[in-house]
């Protein structure tokens, strides 16, 4: 079981030192010394948080503060990553925005509940834990328990935030062999599987717990006592892992933790199927099967789990690998892009060498091309006249530098064509001019 959180969806955001210094010792809190086992370390939490809650407390605002208090120092000491930080360096190890809190949907209200529910959808992880009302009518002893037989399957509906109590009965074989306790739902609810240890008082407390996860088409959650060390595996937050794919892929397998009961001794056990959807009510099927008519099956199971952990070790090593090659690819490739550049400068200046190589000098080749460009400083007409006058000249015929051929030429047409005179005024061009 992971942190809990009931109530408000706001972490509390501050001066990270200032904070720390206000915190009270998470074992002080709890009530349990530092060498407390983790069930000691539940147990103390189950108590104080029905104790606290504000279900039974109200709006008294010395209980909602000893709530979050206690549930705040459960979140650390039942993380054995986190345990282990704040007990070497204290709070300052931990990061308090990054804690995984959950909440108890039958505290929210209406509007707090849609909220999660959007959230939900949109894939914002949101844990959520038992109500504090099924787990303080379970320590009382008052909840109604159905017999489940051995090998048996039950189909059945729970209500949102309910949930139905079973009772299994085993023989010293059966527990000797192990058995196996799964819930299905084909609707893909979201449920617990919950399991109990009666207490002296004919009480029941919360001592395991697994949440539903989809595998296919139906969602799941399964509970296995085999005599030998079995394996829990929580999925990365998805959101971290789009924002740091390969961090998230080294911590991977670092949920997978050895679960606290493996076997279970001859006599009365209690199971619990807890309605998690945010609205609806819960379809689903639950069966429990002894270990001995799946012998193969455990042998499997115990040699994959074995593999899985030579496997986290071998993804510590590798990542150490990886980030090296990492930065050296990161450094070659900084390098490859300076050279790149290098070379395009080297190559630009080399050009420019080439075409240095000319008589015309640059301020002159600009110029003549400005001049090219500079609009005429005559005026339209002035323009037109020019044109006219460069018109007249070319078709006038050149005078002076004629050959004897042309000269004959010209004096037999003037025999053909006698000069006309214009208004009896003899008109007369004498074009013959020395070269």
């Amino acid at each position: 079981m992971a942190g809990s959180r009931f109530g408000s969806f706001k972490s509390e955001k501050g001066d990270p030192a200032a904070t720390a210094a206000q915190r009270r010792d998470p074992y002080e809190v709890l009530g349990v010394g530092r060498n407390a086992t983790d069930q000691e370390i539940k147990s103390a939490f189950r108590r104080m948080a029905l104790k606290y809650h504000p279900d039974k407390n109200g709006d008294d605002p010395v209980a909602s503060d000893m709530f979050q208090e206690v549930t705040f120092s459960y979140n650390i000491l039942s993380d054995p990553d986190k345990r282990r930080q704040y007990d070497t360096s204290g709070f300052e190890a931990i990061e308090a925005d990054s804690q995984e809190l959950e909440l108890d949907l039958s505290s929210l209200n209406t509007v707090n509940t849609v909220f999660a529910a959007l959230f939900s959808k949109l894939g914002v992880p949101i844990k959520t834990t038992v109500s504090a009302t099924v787990l303080e009518e379970a320590l009382n002893g008052s909840v109604m328990v159905s017999q489940l037989q051995l090998g048996n399957s039950v189909h059945r509906k729970v209500e949102k935030q309910s949930a139905h109590f079973y009772s299994v009965d085993i023989t010293e074989k059966e527990a000797k062999m192990g058995l196996v306790c799964r819930v299905k739902s084909t609707d893909r609810s979201k449920f617990k599987l919950l399991y109990f240890e009666l207490e002296e008082n004919g009480g029941l407390s919360l001592a395991l717990q697994e949440d539903s996860v989809k595998t296919g088409k139906v969602t799941s959650a399964g509970m296995y006592f085999l005599g030998f060390p079995v394996y829990r595996f929580e999925q990365n937050n998805l959101a971290a892992a789009a924002k740091d794919p390969d961090s998230a892929f080294f911590k991977r397998l670092d949920s997978f933790q050895p679960c606290d009961i493996n076997e279970l001794k001859p006599g009365t056990h209690f199971f619990a199927v807890y309605g998690d959807n945010f609205f609806r009510s819960v379809n689903y099927t639950i069966e429990v099967v002894c270990g001995e008519s799946f012998p193969a099956e455990k042998e499997k199971l115990q040699s994959v789990e074995a593999k899985i952990l030579t496997k986290r070790a071998e993804l510590s090593k590798f990542e150490t690998e990886y980030r090296e090659v990492l930065a050296k690819f990161t450094e070659m490739t900084s390098r490859y892009t300076q050279e790149m550049q290098a070379i395009d400068n080297l190559l630009k200046e080399r050009n420019e060498i080439h075409a240095s190589y000319t008589n015309n000098s640059p301020l002159k080749r600009s110029s003549s091309r400005s001049k090219a460009k500079s609009p005429s400083k005559f005026s339209k007409g002035e323009e037109d006249n020019n044109q006219r006058k460069e018109k007249k000249v070319k078709d006038q015929p050149t005078g002076g530098c004629r050959s004897a051929d042309e000269d004959s030429n010209e004096k037999k047409t003037k025999e053909r064509f006698p000069r006309k005179k214009w208004l009896n005024i003899p008109f007369k061009i004498d074009r013959r001019k020395p070269c």
